[in-house]
């Protein structure tokens, strides 16, 4: 049975707004089924960097904690700023070493507290997938990169560009074939696969949402239907979706149906 995790983490984001994030959390968790989701009470407060390069890190272990204590398998995590991926990942039941991570967001997060103009571990979040970075947030082992799809990408920073290098990146016009991401995380011969989903990866069209929109972004039903074909042909271990701040009720209900679909789609 799969359960809903709500991670309302905002201390992870760069956003001025971050703390919108946490009314997208709390809106996605209205429309889930009450039985089966659980909504951490995580930290308010920013938090302080403990002397590495990482903004608010004492609140962010604070919920890595939470989320270790409350992970199950079969379980959707829902933020949040995209990072509480990284927590899952470290707390995910099995592992990660059959596990391929398909990555579907408009920024690359392959930052590290050196490169990063902004201390945010958001930014940071898939270099910490790889094992690398803040040793407190990394992961250990990491996903090796031949194991890590990437949908969606259009918004790199500069010291990101060079670091992409062995990962298997699709854009938005592959997933113009359904097969696409089944087809990529196939071949990486992984058993199991999670799916993060930061949903800047859409179109602005699509969904508005969002602290940094990205032009030019997915379809809700291409990713939609290219998350279904993956599961028809590998085993889902999770999923993570994130990312959602709108800026008023009203927006939040304007899209919901979008976000819904995507709840659909990996759960």
């Amino acid at each position: 049975m799969v359960r809903f995790l709500v991670v309302p983490q905002w201390q992870g984001s760069p956003a001025t707004r971050a703390m919108l994030l946490v009314d997208g959390a709390t809106a996605i968790a209205g429309d889930l089924p009450r039985a089966a989701t659980t909504v951490l009470d995580v930290p308010v407060e920013a938090g302080e960097s403990l002397g590495t390069g990482v903004r608010r890190l004492s609140s962010l272990l604070r919920t890595r904690e939470l989320v270790a204590e409350a992970m199950t398998a079969d379980t959707v995590v829902i933020g949040g700023d995209c990072s509480v991926t990284a927590a899952a990942l470290a707390a995910l039941p099995g592992g990660t070493d059959d596990l391929a991570v398909v990555w579907c967001d408009a920024h690359a997060d392959m930052n590290t507290p050196e490169s990063s103009p902004s201390g945010a571990f958001s930014g940071m979040a898939l270099r910490a997938v790889l094992g690398e970075g803040e040793p407190q947030l990394a992961l250990s082992p990491g996903v090796p990169r031949d194991r890590v799809i990437t949908v969606g990408m259009r918004n790199l920073d500069d010291e990101e560009v060079a670091q992409v290098d062995g990962l298997t990146s699709l854009s938005v016009s592959d997933l113009d074939s359904a097969d696409a991401v089944a087809d990529a995380v196939a071949a990486t011969g992984a058993r199991r696969v999670w799916v993060h989903i930061d949903v800047d990866v859409l179109d602005p069209a699509e969904l508005s949402g969002v602290s940094e929109a990205a032009p030019f972004g997915l379809t809700t039903s291409a990713l939609s239907t290219a998350i279904r074909r993956l599961r028809d042909r590998v085993p889902l271990a999770g999923a993570t979706i994130s990312g959602f701040a709108p800026r008023t009720p009203a927006d939040a209900v304007d899209d919901l149906g979008a976000l819904l679909r995507l709840v659909g789609a990996v759960a």
